[in-house]
């Protein structure tokens, strides 16, 4: 799973997001025929686009901590975008980079990350398809491509 944003905010703090964001960890889940499911940790990843867009890649399980974590606990999709980005310029991006619009997310539990000073412009969201190893411990173990 991909979350396309756009942080904004003092750069001292907006790099402790993004360090924070980087260091933390996901549980993977794996599933294989006749096996009870797996698990593996992975570190997440931040790719950096082009016009200050960031881009976090996760496992899909934890789409809803991210999104209750990086956006405000009243955040509506149907509202304006933040700083003069208006509905329209988000729609460009996200049809730019091939997205989807955010989905509903429960807000009941998040990540500790240091967000103090930071706003957040989310842009969309992308996922992964599914992958099977064919080499390795994890040899016929299915699980998200990321």
């Amino acid at each position: 799973m991909h979350f396309i944003f756009m942080p904004y905010g003092m750069k001292d703090w907006v790099d402790k997001l993004i360090r924070d964001m980087q260091a933390q960890k996901h549980c993977l889940k794996l599933k294989k025929e006749g096996q009870p499911d797996g698990a593996i940790w992975i570190e997440s990843q931040i790719r950096y686009l082009p016009f200050g867009i960031y881009e976090y890649i996760f496992p899909r399980e934890d789409l809803d901590l991210v999104l209750t974590t990086l956006l405000e606990a009243n955040y509506n999709p149907k509202d304006p975008p933040y700083k003069g980005i208006g509905t329209w310029k988000v729609g460009i991006i996200r049809k730019m980079i091939n997205a989807k619009p955010l989905p509903e997310f429960k807000r009941d539990k998040g990540f500790l990350w240091t967000k103090q000073h930071v706003g957040v412009i989310p842009i969309g969201i992308r996922e992964d398809d599914e992958i099977a190893e064919v080499t390795g411990d994890y040899a016929g173990w299915t699980h998200e491509r990321i």
